[in-house]
């Protein structure tokens, strides 16, 4: 797909770069998702290295997953090789907090 990620290193500070298919490159910062769900595991530095693709999307062992729509949606642009890239995609629920939603009983 255009919006499959081809791309993923981790950085520093709970950070990944990342590579589109489509040429747009950027920053994801995953500090505010570490205190949610399935994403804690990620606090732990050796495990958030083990980052990796799995069909387009941005995962870990574990079945931690990134959507590429959310990467474009909130990911900090750096030089892209698209002169005019398509138009960004609205954020997206990623997979932990939509199974979360479904599983936390009713207020």
């Amino acid at each position: 797909m255009y919006w499959d990620v081809k791309t993923v290193k981790p950085l520093p500070d709970f950070r990944i770069y990342v590579e589109i298919e489509d040429g747009r490159k950027g920053i994801f910062d995953l500090k505010p998702y570490l205190d949610h769900g399935v994403f804690r595991e990620l606090r732990d530095v050796h495990y958030f290295n083990r980052v990796g693709i799995v069909f387009g999307a941005i995962t870990w062992p574990n079945e931690q997953d990134i959507a590429p729509e959310t990467l474009l949606s909130e990911m900090l642009p750096v030089e892209s090789t698209t002169p005019n890239p398509a138009p960004r995609c609205p954020p997206v629920m990623l997979t932990a907090e939509i199974v979360s939603a479904r599983s936390s009983p009713a207020s």
